[in-house]
């Protein structure tokens, strides 16, 4: 069922409707060397195809999977071949693109310059972290789109209506099985034509009904693609509706994640990472109820340890919010890296032995617990050669607000502490 022309192409307006570069360069003839990037299903070998045939190009397809530079060495020479014999142009497209190593995909560059291929990639992957900079500034990036329901419904059409490539004449379909096909299929229009291959396996007496096609898109998950670009889009949009504090917007990716076969450990530690990072010392309860849900998890399993993970991710995404222990800890990392091995100095350096205590360790000391309100008023914690440094500055929201009027009252303190010495 792959569509030989632009007309019969499903999706994908943003880039082919009228007037769009791609849809004019395709109408005139024109190829350039680009990169598809999108989910599976959504027509990159196709496009290739297409361009290849509309500037009338010899048209080699290879997959990154299986080929290797041998490969592409052939695929050169028989471009050339095509070039000397028939005088025409050679489209060479490499699906799965991104599973090439650098010497891999600088193999075929030198023949893009020349002119003996015009070269499309295929990824699903993100170009900026997969592919090589030479590479993608020979080629221009194109993003397709998962599908829609309705370009899913006139893939489903389109097949049961040829009586050569589709199912079969004698075949036919109810609106509500089309429907449960194209939502379960995701915006994969190769995933929509296998629901419709199997069901017409199953149909009885040629028709496909609603339980039929219920029984056929069962068990199918939403698109995930575990350590690939949607798993870090989700994750992301999880974690910033935490931060945004949107409860049900959190909610909802995390039951995208799961509904797509992510480990729910993975989301709770991500939790964890957000109850420091964005709640903080705003509320301190949001580290331990994150700890809670992985505990309650691995000791109860699934489905009954989710909902504790759905319980920790309301509760940070309600909570107080704070990023001051965050960018505190930032920052002192920073100096520490900066700064180098600074001496500890003498009176906050431990003395267990006579040696050292000769030696002025410890000399000078206060301890905390022996003055007013356990708070050694006036005294430096920070090495000799570095100047006192504030990291941490607590906002006003949560218990925070609490712990910036303590240390604002201790600094208050001090300073008149200090005032008070004589001069």
């Amino acid at each position: 069922m792959r569509p030989a022309s632009l007309e019969a192409f499903a999706g994908q307006s943003h880039l082919l409707q009228k007037g769009k570069p791609l849809r004019r360069a395709i109408e005139q003839g024109r190829a350039h060397s680009m990169i598809f990037w999108g989910p599976p299903g959504t027509g990159k070998t196709t496009l290739a195809r297409i361009i290849a045939a509309s500037t009338d190009s010899h048209f080699i397809a290879l997959s990154a999977v299986m080929a290797g530079v041998k490969d592409i060495r052939a695929a050169v020479a028989e471009a050339r071949q095509y070039r000397d014999l028939h005088h025409r142009g050679t489209v060479l497209f490499l699906d799965e693109v991104h599973r090439f190593n650098k010497s891999q995909q600088d193999a075929f560059l030198p023949f893009v310059e020349d002119g003996t291929l015009t070269f499309i990639g295929a990824t699903t992957e993100n170009p900026s972290f997969e592919l090589n900079n030479a590479l993608l500034s020979r080629a221009r990036v194109y993003v397709l789109r998962m599908l829609e329901p309705a370009d899913l419904r006139e893939v489903l059409d389109r097949a049961l209506a040829d009586p050569e490539r589709g199912p079969g004449a004698d075949i036919t379909a109810d609106e509500a099985a089309l429907e449960i096909f194209a939502a379960a299929a995701d915006g994969d229009a190769r995933r929509a034509l296998n629901f419709l291959e199997l069901a017409a396996d199953l149909a009885t007496d040629g028709r496909i009904d609603e339980s039929v096609a219920r029984e056929v898109a069962s068990g199918g998950r939403r698109r995930f693609d575990k350590q690939g670009e949607y798993f870090y889009d989700q994750i992301s949009a999880l974690h910033k509706s935490i931060r945004g504090t949107d409860p049900d917007a959190a909610l909802y990716w995390l039951s995208r994640m799961l509904d797509g076969g992510c480990d729910p450990l993975y989301v709770v530690r991500r939790l964890i990472r957000v109850a420091s990072e964005d709640v903080g010392n705003a509320d301190p309860r949001a580290l331990r109820l994150a700890l809670d849900a992985w505990q309650v998890y691995e000791r109860l399993g699934s489905p009954e340890g989710e909902l504790a993970i759905a319980q920790a991710v309301i509760y940070l995404a309600c909570a107080a919010k704070s990023n001051a222990a965050y960018t505190a800890f930032a920052a002192a990392m920073r100096d520490a890296r900066d700064k180098g091995s600074l001496e500890v100095p003498m009176h906050l350096r431990n003395a267990p032995t006579s040696l050292m205590k000769d030696l002025g360790y410890g000399d000078g000391y206060r301890y905390a617990h022996d003055e007013e309100d356990a708070v050694a008023l006036g005294e430096t914690y920070f090495p000799d050669d570095m100047q006192p440094a504030k990291y941490y500055h607590p906002v006003a929201r949560g218990l925070e607000i609490r712990i910036r009027e303590k240390l604002e009252d201790i600094e208050r303190r001090a300073r008149e502490r200090k005032e008070q010495e004589p001069r």
